[in-house]
């Protein structure tokens, strides 16, 4: 299993959710689990992906979601689970 975090931060507006999911469907991207929050109109969310089966290549995959963020006005990032634990430690 390839797993990748996404994380999506920007101001809140209808639709984000959705256009995120139909990107991961659209390159069959499993998502495994995911949270989101809205505090004070400002929208987080974090998800945990299976990209085992993903029909383009990782860099693929994260510039694709860079560009839909740019598009919906949020920043999208998308690092494999290594390099997102890796930073993360304390």
């Amino acid at each position: 299993m390839s797993k990748t975090i996404i994380t999506v931060v920007g101001k809140d507006t209808v639709g984000i959710i959705a256009k995120v999911c139909t990107y991961l469907s659209e390159h069959e991207v499993n998502i495994l689990d995911i949270s989101q929050t809205i505090v004070q109109g400002y929208f987080n969310m974090m998800m945990i992906v299976d990209a085992s089966n993903c029909t383009v290549s990782s860099d693929v995959l994260s510039d694709e979601l860079d560009k839909l963020g740019e598009e919906i006005g949020v920043s999208i990032k998308a690092q494999h689970e290594d390099i997102f634990a890796s930073m993360h430690r304390i």
